[in-house]
Parts: C-alpha cells; sequence; structure tokens
C-alpha cells in the first residue's frame, strides 16, 4: 500500500458531524495507517516542554506523523465547541486539539483528505461508473458530487485570520530547509487559500516571509 492508496479510502462511515464541521475518527484513522505502514509513528510538538505553542493570546498545537518514511507535520489552535481560541485551555481542550491535529496530519498522508477539501466522496467514489435508474420509479436528479464550499476549522474574523497568519510567520522559523518550507506551506494550503480570498494582506505577509525564506535556503544562507 502507498499514499495513492491512502487517497482511495472511503471514511465516510468513520465520521461525524459537529456545529458545521466534520469530524474523522483519530483512533480508526491511526488504525488505518498501521495497516498501510506497521512502522508508522507520530509526535507531539513540544515547546519549553509543553505541547502549547503560544500565539497572540491563544494557544495551537503541533503534530508530526511519519507514514511510508515520510514526516508530515501540521498544527491547529486548541478550539472551544464554537470553534474560537480558547486563551486558557485545560487539559480536556489540549487533548482534544491533538487528536484532530493528529487526525489532520494523516489526512496530509492521503487519508480523509477530501473531508477538507470539500469533497463528498474519495477519489474511487468520484471516479466510479453511474447507477443507471429504474424507469419504473424516476429518482429526482442528484447534484454533482465534485466541489462544495470549503470548510475549515477557521472562521472569517479578523482575529481568527490574523492569529492563523502570524503564527505561521513566527514559527516558519522552524523550518531548516526548502523542502521543510514547501511542506509546511502545503500542510495549511486550505487554509491559505481561504485567507488569500478574505484576507489578501495578511497572505501577502505570509506569501513574502515564505518567499524569502525560500529564497535564503536557496542561497544557502
Amino acid at each position: 500500500m502507498n499514499q495513492t492508496d491512502l487517497l482511495k479510502i472511503n471514511v465516510n462511515e468513520h465520521t461525524e458531524k459537529k456545529n458545521g464541521l466534520t469530524y474523522l475518527s483519530w483512533a480508526w484513522a491511526w488504525a488505518e495507517v498501521l495497516k498501510a505502514d506497521p512502522a508508522a509513528n507520530f509526535k507531539v510538538e513540544m515547546f519549553d516542554g509543553s505541547p502549547l505553542m503560544p500565539v497572540g493570546g491563544s494557544f495551537m498545537v503541533w503534530v508530526t506523523v511519519t507514514i511510508f518514511e515520510k514526516p508530515v507535520t501540521c498544527m491547529l489552535p486548541v478550539l472551544d465547541y464554537r470553534n474560537k481560541p480558547i486563551p486558557t485551555p485545560n487539559s480536556f481542550d489540549v487533548n482534544t486539539s491533538i487528536m484532530r491535529c493528529l487526525t489532520k496530519a494523516i489526512a496530509m498522508h492521503g487519508l480523509g483528505l477530501y473531508i477538507y477539501a470539500g469533497e463528498d466522496l474519495p477519489e474511487t467514489d468520484l471516479n466510479a461508473e453511474p447507477k443507471v435508474e429504474s424507469k419504473a420509479e424516476p429518482k429526482a436528479e442528484k447534484p454533482k458530487a465534485n466541489k462544495r464550499i470549503q470548510v475549515t476549522e477557521w472562521d472569517n474574523s479578523d482575529a481568527s485570520r490574523k492569529l492563523f497568519a502570524d503564527g505561521l510567520i513566527e514559527y516558519s522559523s522552524l523550518c531548516q530547509t526548502v523542502d521543510d518550507l514547501n511542506g509546511y506551506w502545503l500542510s495549511n494550503q486550505l487554509q491559505l487559500e481561504s485567507l488569500k480570498q478574505t484576507h489578501t494582506d495578511l497572505f501577502k505577509q505570509v506569501l513574502e516571509t515564505f518567499s524569502m525564506k525560500k529564497k535564503l535556503f536557496t542561497e544557502g544562507k
């Protein structure tokens, strides 16, 4: 099994919706990962002995998942039930965010990625042959299950968008190579596309920071 196979797995039966967002069971997702790669592992990134990274009066967690010897790191804010940043999270809040971040990092390897992209079905189902409907029992035509409005963990408020942009800029310093930068950008690509549409100035700040660092790495500085 490889990354392409992970992209084709239908995870719909293992998801649930809360406050308009779709969540995949982290336990089921990790079990599928181990089936695909028994050597897979994940690591909760630590900051001065804490899994919490302070950003603008709230906190974020980072998780690195390695599958098929390829590490992918994702970050996620510690949010409440309204998907708002929590200024003083408790242990339950932190644990919940870590598990959600784990699932997000797994998705970046392919398993359940279509959930974040706004797709109804994985690649294999989208490419399947359509079923022939019985003429005796006509049914209403279904809308095409292609793209729909993207659902992300972020709201459109200025504070939330700035928190996201500041976090990307501040912790891009953890990247040591061009590959690190590219992976960091790709792991947050959905949110960046949304940021580009709603807060162009913030997106430009992030883009300029990444471009500058990439240039420095390329020049060997």
